[in-house]
């Protein structure tokens, strides 16, 4: 079979920028452009550190370029350690502190520099700002993260949670060599662990990344020490960027919540999270028209960018040049509605509206299933289904970064048999929806451990569906008699009145993750897998209900 093997290479080069190719300290040069601000020697730098091509449509940077050095900043953008331009071994994560504090040194030695450096930029361009902070460089004074999280660099690979496949896909088609690969995936070969094979063969080589990611998470290979994590040395000031459409926004929300807990640093923690996704795409245009696509149309493009750039450059305009913008220390868009600002997430008033799960026997019926009502039934009623591993409920979304591009449609799960559904009755007014939202119940299953996958779902009057947030948890000796927590992150959202809100459990959601093969093996490794049955009881003494965050 053609796998249709498709190869991003390195863009033209900018002609407003010029490229240096920067040395590290063991002598690899990082390849790295400088577009400068007319009619200024010596100012302060934006740096953006990133693996997606510096010069190519992708990652915007060309286009973004005009609106830092109209404001006066030097802005430097720099193909990491082993991508498209630079030298050096292609490996995820691994050298970026080091590689970090280096460029910053020759950021600030450079004659156009006023020996200030700020940072900003997207997913794995956020993540490399947090490896600079871990750098602990003096020049370094402010961080816009966006759609990022600090973890994704530092933390173990999960070996007790529900794995992400997609995970594994992006190591082994972004880190594979200089370039970026995508090609037809066979995602029914088994076992997973090779399921990227093929690609490999044929492009002749392997991802470093990824085989180091299955081999931990199989307990394969030592989990190394990343060192000094960020937050522990953390000085500057943080404007944490997101879209709660974005697949990394649970990870991104918890960054801040854990650091806004932290005493020492909490005053230095601020908000931005727009009604979009890890690909910028927003809520107000999904489904995407050819026409909104900014990946392919450049007015698109060119209307995208302000409203993507947020508030980073009055955040920097603050901390970096020390103007009197007011910076707000959360500001979020709230789905439906408009943009608001609170002294904190979530808002102070918010409260909690809990929906309780009921008749649990029709769950399975038909797309309304059960209900999600003020009060629990009072007699216990239980839902039962099969987790097939030769027959997995099939992810909705294909691009999980494009989630808001595709926008789709729940009711195409809906109906099966091993998908419960809860839904609420036609709202008569609206529900603002603005803070955490979890989901409680117990799951029993015929095998020793098992997945749960829950979605928060709004219902349209036509019957359509957009999934609001999700979260998914590995149940280990699973008892329906005892209560489980599954958090489904953060949203800002109002549900229409007309609307109705759907709770979705489910057991596998494949292939954006790594399905449970219903035994004890790993999931990488496992090839047959078995059948469970699963069962989940509600109302009576077995009270079931979903948390949410509302604000009037």
């Amino acid at each position: 079979m053609s796998l249709g093997i498709e190869v991003q290479r390195s863009a033209a080069l900018d002609p407003r920028a010029e490229q240096v190719m920067v040395p590290m300290r063991d002598g690899v040069q990082l390849a790295t452009d400088v577009y400068l601000p007319d009619g200024i020697d010596r100012a302060p730098a934006i740096l953006v550190r990133e693996p997606y091509d510096k010069a190519g449509r992708y990652t915007y940077l060309p286009h973004v370029a005009p609106y830092f050095t109209g404001r006066g900043y030097v802005f430097v953008t720099q193909d990491v350690r082993g991508k498209f331009r630079s030298e050096g071994e292609t490996v995820a994560f691994v050298h970026e502190v080091d590689d970090g504090y280096d460029t910053i040194d020759w950021v600030v030695a450079q004659p156009w520099c006023d020996g200030t450096v700020g940072m900003w930029g997207d997913s794995y361009y956020g993540y490399t700002q947090w490896a600079a902070v871990a750098s602990e460089h003096p020049a370094l004074k402010a961080i816009v993260p966006r759609v990022t999280s600090a973890d994704l660099g530092w933390y173990p690979v999960p070996r007790d949670a529900v794995i992400p496949l997609y995970a594994g896909e992006y190591l082994a088609t972004c880190w594979l060599d200089h370039w970026l690969y995508s090609w037809q995936i066979d995602y029914g070969h088994r076992p997973l662990a090779e399921v990227f094979d093929a690609g490999f063969e044929a492009i002749g080589g392997r991802a470093e990344g990824f085989d180091r990611f299955v081999e931990e998470s199989l307990g394969e290979r030592p989990i190394g020490d990343s060192g000094v994590h960020p937050f522990d040395v953390l000085r500057i000031p943080v404007l944490h960027a997101g879209g709660w459409f974005d697949n990394l926004m649970p990870d991104q929300m918890h960054d801040f919540l854990t650091l806004i807990a932290r005493p020492e640093v909490a005053s230095l923690q601020y908000l931005e999270m727009d009604s979009s996704d890890h690909e910028s795409y927003n809520l107000e245009l999904a489904p995407i028209a050819p026409e909104d696509d900014h990946d392919v149309n450049d007015d698109a493009m060119e209307r995208m960018i302000p409203r993507y750039l947020g508030g980073a450059l009055d955040f920097f305009d603050v901390f970096l040049q020390g103007k009197s913008h007011h910076i707000p220390r959360v500001r979020w868009h709230q789905g439906n509605d408009t943009w608001r600002t609170a002294p904190s997430w979530p808002p102070p008033g918010a409260r909690e509206l809990r929906l309780h799960l009921t008749a649990a026997d029709r769950a399975t019926i038909d797309a309304d299933g059960g209900g999600l009502r003020d009060a629990p039934d009072a007699t216990k009623t239980t839902a039962r289904w099969v987790h097939d591993p030769a027959n997995l409920v099939p992810s909705t979304v294909v691009n999980p970064f494009g989630f808001l591009l595709e926008s789709p449609d729940e009711g195409t799960v809906e109906a099966r048999p091993d998908v419960l559904t809860f839904t609420t009755e036609v709202l008569d007014r609206r529900l603002d929806l603005a803070g955490p939202v979890a989901v409680r119940v117990g799951l029993g299953s015929s095998a020793p451990s098992a997945h749960l996958f829950a979605k928060l779902v709004d219902v349209r009057p036509d019957g359509s569906t957009l999934m609001l947030v999700r979260g998914q948890t590995l149940v280990r000796d699973p008892d329906a008699s005892r209560p489980v927590q599954v958090d489904l992150a953060h949203i800002g959202y109002r549900v229409l009145p007309g609307h109705r809100l759907r709770l979705h459990l489910a057991s596998s959601d494949f292939p954006l993750y790594l399905p449970h093969p219903g035994t004890d093996e790993n999931p990488w490794r496992a090839v047959t897998g078995r059948p469970s049955h699963q069962t989940l009881h509600v109302g009576g003494a077995s009270d079931a209900f979903v948390c949410l965050t509302l604000v009037d």
